[in-house]
């Protein structure tokens, strides 16, 4: 292992929730009745890609781009408003990592605006090597674009890496890229298949570096 790339919602952040909350009020801002579970689909997938099947399901009127504005708006927001800091065991990862001179990613399907708000707020951005937004490639999770601009970015070979993630989306990239992929059981992200993995693991204080 050279490099260690992280998902960030669901990881880094118990953002999940925050996102099903701001999506369906979004939703109904936009005039559509929605219930969270019915948004578990979309976990780790891009917002217009997300946006682009419910402006299409429900037959929205706004554009994709108004939609993300006012729904981005919100979260940033409320991150920023909010006392809240990253996932039991993160900070301690990324140090060990660090301290093995592993080179460190973030490639999230989250807007890069959205994702530097987090870092900052978790003082963490100095740590990582790369950041790539699913929004900066051609084609979003489950693709494995994002994972392999990321081995390109931190210049090593995808074999070389490991990814650690919370959704079906998230896994079935990483894996498509040809990298190891942690799944981390996250509650808050819904109903999530994360069989495609290497090693399944309930918390992040359960990955052992050294056994890396």
């Amino acid at each position: 292992m050279k490099a260690f790339i992280f998902d960030m919602d669901g990881v880094i952040i118990d953002s999940e929730p925050i996102h099903f909350d701001i999506d369906v009020k979004t939703m109904n801002f936009f005039g559509v009745t929605i219930s969270p579970h019915e948004l578990d689909e979309f976990v780790g997938m891009t917002n217009p890609e997300m946006w682009k099947i419910l402006k299409q399901k429900f037959n929205i009127s706004h554009s994709v781009s108004e939609i993300i504005e006012y729904q981005l708006s919100l979260k940033i927001e409320l991150i920023r408003s909010t006392e809240i800091g990253p996932i039991n065991g993160i900070y301690e990862l990324i140090l060990e990592l660090k301290k093995l001179n592993i080179l460190l990613g973030i490639a999230s399907s989250s807007p890069i605006k959205f994702i530097n708000e987090v870092l900052l707020k978790f003082k963490i951005l100095e740590y990582f090597d790369c950041i790539v937004s699913g929004e900066e490639v051609a084609k979003g999770k489950p693709e494995p674009d994002v994972y392999l601009e990321a081995a390109k970015l931190l210049g090593v070979d995808p074999s070389e890496c490991i990814v650690l993630e919370d959704s079906k989306n998230g896994i079935q990239s990483a894996k498509s890229a040809g990298m190891k992929c942690f799944g981390f059981i996250n509650q808050n992200s819904g109903n999530q298949d994360l069989s495609k993995a290497d090693i399944i693991v309930n918390s992040i204080r359960g990955i052992k570096v050294t056994d890396l």
